[in-house]
């Protein structure tokens, strides 16, 4: 018998019934892939989720059993005309997110709100540089998707380089750079070296995940002369925080 310390999720009340079927669309969990421990890719599927418009970068979010507790995902893939979507999930902690993520299995149903905007890339000239952790793989997916010139070019910072280098190689990113977090973040100052280089030969930056680890890279491209429409930001996590995007 294994005892769970995660108090159980309280039934929804009435205002949050009506508020998910009125701004939410139901899905139902075809697929979970486990990736590696923690990650885990999901497809979604279902006739809410046909004919609608999606662009890499935009976000979901997902019920975690009321309207008013909800988590947020990056999809990877979104096919308007067969109503499926794909995101990958990492369970960085012991919140509804990573409980949702832990239990989930093919026949699940949940409810999405979204897709809509969060992180626009759209404007963003040259060869582009995506910064992120495991939060950041699915959106990386995504954005190589559509990078037609193969000029789209990835650095992550992870807890564990392994089981990060096998996601990466799932998700078609295996030349993605991989550096281990440390506790003091001196492994950002080896990245913002390799930034600076390719600062200077005109690339655009996208930093995502950690917000820590943004604000530090921003300020040195920032030092690099690297002017703000060549930068595009979207922090998924502080510790000890949540609500962000």
């Amino acid at each position: 018998m294994v005892l769970s310390l995660r108090p159980k999720p309280k039934p929804p009340g009435r205002l949050s019934q009506a508020l998910t079927r009125l701004l939410m669309k139901r899905a139902t969990v075809s697929a979970v892939e486990p990736l590696a421990p923690r990650f885990r890719l999901i497809t979604l599927e279902g006739p809410a989720l046909a004919g609608v418009t999606w662009t890499p970068g935009q976000k979901i979010q997902i019920a975690m059993g009321s309207a008013f507790v909800a988590r947020t995902y990056t999809p990877m893939t979104w096919d308007g005309s067969h109503g499926r979507a794909r995101l990958l999930g990492y369970a960085h902690g012991d919140g509804p997110g990573s409980a949702w993520l832990e239990a989930l299995e093919p026949g699940a149903e949940c409810d999405i709100f979204g897709p809509r905007p969060s992180l626009d890339v759209a404007g963003l000239a040259g060869p582009i540089v995506v910064f992120g952790d495991e939060t950041s793989m699915g959106l990386a997916h995504a954005l190589a998707a559509r990078d037609g010139a193969g000029t789209l070019s990835c650095v992550f910072e992870v807890g564990d380089v392994d089981h990060a280098r096998a996601v990466a190689t799932r998700l078609d990113l295996p030349d993605a750079a991989l550096f281990k977090r440390t506790p003091d973040d001196a492994h950002l100052e080896a990245i913002a070296a390799g930034f600076a280089s390719r600062a200077a030969s005109g690339a655009s930056f996208i930093l995502t995940g950690r917000a820590g680890a943004i604000q530090k890279l921003r300020q040195g491209l920032k030092l690099e002369g690297v002017p703000p429409g060549r930068i595009a930001t979207k922090a998924y996590w502080a510790p000890g925080k949540t609500g962000l995007d």
